[in-house]
């Protein structure tokens, strides 16, 4: 491993609090982790030497697997690291002679799923996923993978996936694992994509369980869609760009030296890549049907909430129309009878014969009367 230009790395490893070069560049504030310096605990995982597809040797430094490196033929080292800190990243570049960019991808994170190339070294960024049961939630967790020609660097900067059973497989798999860097690579991914199926599977219950809510018009459902809406856009964001990659890695596989039977692998992993990717797009779909089918329902309801109290006030007018009318009614006979129950000496009519049959004959004329006019304009 010849030494290459390093002052990107080099700006890592000053002992200085500030690191000049990396500092203020924007994806510097990118950066979510706690950055302590004084705290130089080690985040090696796991290490180790393989020679014909076997464990050899497990190192207990970097530097000490660099050694063995260089004095055994034909050997790999495979270096697991999780969530390191900024000075170990830099001293792996040291010792492998990684490229200044990879680097800072790899101290930054936070990356979108990619596959670059730097001369004979390809970095890869994954963004890995599963589902919480407990909460109904997808958690979303990013890997870096260094594949060089004789060594493969992994560093997680989450939880999942969890690379220790993809070593054991391997270990299990000493012809595969013969097959070099590229194999890890492969294994990685497919465990990866493999881990995208039971978060497809608590996807589709969350839909299942929304169009029960939607079609029982509960009302907190508009706010579970959107939320399984913005996480089915975080893992759509997550799978897709992993099809470019996969076709990539077919397409350069035999220009790398990638064994036939390894490239089949590929395609496989790819295939399940595809079928995932169509997957999270009815997802989208669906979820955005959903919504609209909700909002629909939402409107009808409303509309349906609105007619009843159009009829309801309706009723109430015509409530009040006959109150009234049957009021006006009682009141005329009451007026003519309060007038001439008046003790008026000189009150016309009053010590008249008729005068009595007179007031209840033009009560009952005020009364019939008021009864016509408010029947004919349907008030009672």
């Amino acid at each position: 491993m010849a030494a290459r230009s390093t002052r990107g790395v080099r700006a890592l490893t000053r002992p200085s609090g500030r690191r000049d070069g990396l500092e203020d560049t924007p994806e510097r504030s990118m950066d979510p982790r706690a950055d302590d310096d004084t705290d130089h605990r080690p985040s090696v995982i796991d290490n180790a030497i393989y020679v014909d597809g076997r464990r050899v040797a497990t190192p207990s430094s970097i530097a000490d697997t660099c050694e063995r490196l260089r004095n055994t033929p034909g050997s790999m080292a495979w270096i697991g690291l999780y969530r390191p800190k900024d000075w170990e990243i830099a001293k792996l570049a040291e010792e492998f002679d990684l490229h200044e960019l990879a680097v800072e991808d790899a101290i930054v994170a936070h990356q979108r799923p990619k596959a670059d190339r730097y001369g004979d070294t390809l970095f890869v960024v994954l963004r890995a996923a599963r589902y919480l049961d407990d909460v109904e939630e997808v958690e979303f967790g990013e890997l870096h993978v260094i594949v060089g020609t004789n060594f493969v660097i992994t560093i997680r900067h989450a939880e999942a996936p969890d690379l220790s059973s993809v070593r054991r497989r391997l270990e299990s798999e000493p012809d595969l694992l013969r097959q070099g860097p590229q194999a890890v690579l492969y294994a990685i991914l497919d465990t990866v994509v493999d881990g995208y199926a039971p978060v497809i599977a608590g996807l589709q219950n969350d839909i299942d369980e929304i169009e029960v809510q939607v079609f029982g018009a509960d009302p907190d459902v508009s706010r579970r869609i959107y939320e399984l809406s913005r996480e089915v856009i975080e893992f759509r964001r997550a799978t897709r760009p992993l099809l470019d990659m996969l076709e990539g890695l077919i397409a350069g596989a035999a220009k790398y030296g990638a064994d036939e039977e390894l490239e089949s692998y590929l395609r496989d992993v790819a295939d399940h890549a595809i079928t995932v990717v169509e997957r999270v797009d009815g997802f989208r779909q669906l979820l955005q049907d959903i919504l609209v089918v909700n909002s629909t329902l939402v409107s009808q309801a409303q509309n349906a909430e609105m007619t009843k109290l159009t009829e309801a006030s309706y009723t109430q007018s015509e409530e009040v129309k006959k109150i009234s009318s049957w009021a006006a009614i009682l009141f005329a006979p009451t007026l003519v009878g309060t007038i001439y129950g008046m003790n008026f000496d000189y009150m016309p009519e009053v010590h008249w014969v008729l005068g009595y049959p007179f007031a209840l004959l033009l009560m009952a004329l005020v009364c019939i009367t008021l009864y016509a006019v408010f029947k004919r304009r349907n008030w009672l």
